[in-house]
């Protein structure tokens, strides 16, 4: 057995992708504290409202939880990918990438929507603490999404000129990661800001 065979088998901890992966951990690891301190400004300020509307006054609660359940469904599309990925079933991998970053789309065009109305309604960022710890919280929320949805077709992109296949999916795992992140962030923030404050 050659070194190279062995190596594959059993790779070491300088693996690159062992290492792309234990980077991906710890930079979600920092997102955590990250996330943790902006949903603690929004509990601090969720109750200064000044002149402007609060929560139980313009936010739709069915109109949020169908966002958040399409962005829920995501993860499944997600994981499908990385199964067809490390199938090496790169047609499959493609057409659930794309699925997933369409489903982040739509939860986007959901959230663009509901800030809309938000702001028909008298809620800006410069309304009141509450108004600017919430659209912070959710706008920096919403730009992860979209950073993730450009990852994906990214991704998809690149699987054309061939260049995940000696990775054997290890973008994909990576990209996937972040993505589960995001929805579990998500479901964090719709229960603290959408469904306590009501």
């Amino acid at each position: 057995m050659s070194i190279d065979t062995l190596a594959q088998e059993h790779p070491g901890p300088h693996d690159v992708s062992h290492i792309r992966k234990v980077a991906m951990w710890v930079f979600l690891g920092s997102e955590v504290l990250f996330f943790g301190s902006l949903i603690t400004t929004f509990l601090l300020y969720r109750t200064r409202i000044g002149d402007g509307p609060g929560a139980a006054e313009i936010f739709d609660i069915p109109f949020t939880s169908v966002s958040s359940f399409i962005l829920l469904m995501s993860s499944l599309t997600m994981v499908m990918a990385h199964h067809s990925a490390s199938r090496k079933d790169w047609r499959q991998m493609r057409v659930w990438l794309v699925a997933t970053a369409m489903l982040g789309i739509v939860f986007l065009s959901g959230q663009v929507f509901e800030f809309t109305e938000f702001v028909e309604e008298g809620l800006t960022v410069s309304t009141s603490p509450f108004g600017s710890s919430f659209f912070v919280l959710t706008g920096v929320h919403g730009a992860h999404v979209a950073v993730g949805v450009l990852l994906l077709l990214a991704t998809a992109l690149m699987s054309f000129t061939g260049r995940l296949r000696d990775g054997e999916g290890m973008n994909v795992e990576i990209i996937g990661l972040y993505w589960h992140f995001v929805d579990v962030v998500w479901i964090v923030i719709f229960t603290v800001v959408y469904l306590m404050q009501v």
